[in-house]
């Protein structure tokens, strides 16, 4: 069976999905909102819970993160995601019994690097987005880590350590304090979330309830939904949980009609190509 998980645009966790993806202040990126280590220990809810601490760590967070990953040991977390192979050497050093995510987002691509990983004691993938719906079967067939595969929304598309848009607003003495921002470029726009990093996300939502439907025959683990400026998000996640073949067209269309026609498969029907122009 297939379970949606849903990265939440606000604190109430009342979507009707299997499993939530939160992040903890600091200690992750790219997602929505963030919550204190004691918030998270305060959630009431029979819904699974994963934590991203995907940020790539410095020195000055490691004890943080070591301190967050002991109190997070001690709950009931589905498992971690996590970027920087910091979170991986900590979680054997320090023994902790907590299953981990490996999502270093642009690199899980293939299955011979994802059975490396999981041959270190990491028992899920995060899917790349940016290889086609037919690789990620043949990974589903080739590896015994549990897959986790980006289904709906906007997600990060670039991201840089330094502060992109404020070194904008300072070079030309302009003030913004808008939380996200939007840069035009050959007939498309992007969003920016500049916070301990700067995010730039795709210019579209990725739509991919057909494809998902594939992912169900298949008995891919996880289905995942990015709440980032998503609107009606409970209609499109009911739609997610009632979809059929008979049904699918209309769904398609109603999720486009939804997200004002701004979606996208991207490469989940295309070739990754990448080329320097």
């Amino acid at each position: 069976m297939t379970k949606l998980m849903y990265i939440p645009n606000k604190k109430e966790l009342k979507s009707d999905v299997d499993a939530y993806l939160l992040g903890i202040k600091d200690l992750s990126v790219n997602m929505p909102d963030y919550f204190t280590l004691e918030e998270i220990k305060n959630i009431n809810t029979k819904k699974e819970i994963f934590i991203s601490l995907n940020k790539n760590m410095h020195s000055q967070d490691l004890k943080l993160l070591e301190q967050t990953l002991i109190e997070l040991s001690k709950l009931n977390i589905k498992g971690i995601f996590f970027y920087d192979i910091g979170v991986l050497n900590i979680v054997k050093r320090l023994n902790i019994n907590i299953p981990l995510v490996w999502a270093q987002e642009h690199m899980t691509t293939n299955y011979e690097t994802i059975n490396f990983w999981y041959n270190e004691g990491v028992e899920y993938t995060q899917v790349s987005e940016e290889i086609k719906e037919e690789e990620i079967i043949n990974i589903k067939h080739n590896t015994k880590s549990k897959l986790i595969v980006p289904i709906l929304g906007y997600f990060p598309m670039f991201v840089s350590r330094r502060h992109l848009k404020e070194n904008y607003l300072n070079e030309f003495s302009l003030k913004d304090n808008s939380k996200i921002n939007y840069i035009e470029k050959e007939g498309k726009i992007y969003p920016i979330v500049d916070e301990n990093v700067t995010t730039v996300y795709t210019s579209s939502y990725l739509n991919g309830i057909k494809e998902y439907l594939n992912f169900k025959k298949e008995n891919i683990e996880y289905a995942l939904i990015n709440g980032f400026l998503l609107k009606e998000e409970d209609k499109i996640i009911n739609m997610f949980k009632t979809v059929t073949n008979e049904n699918v067209e209309e769904y398609n269309n109603e999720i486009s009609n939804i997200l004002d026609n701004n979606i996208d498969t991207f490469f989940l029907h295309k070739d990754s190509i990448y080329k320097v122009k």
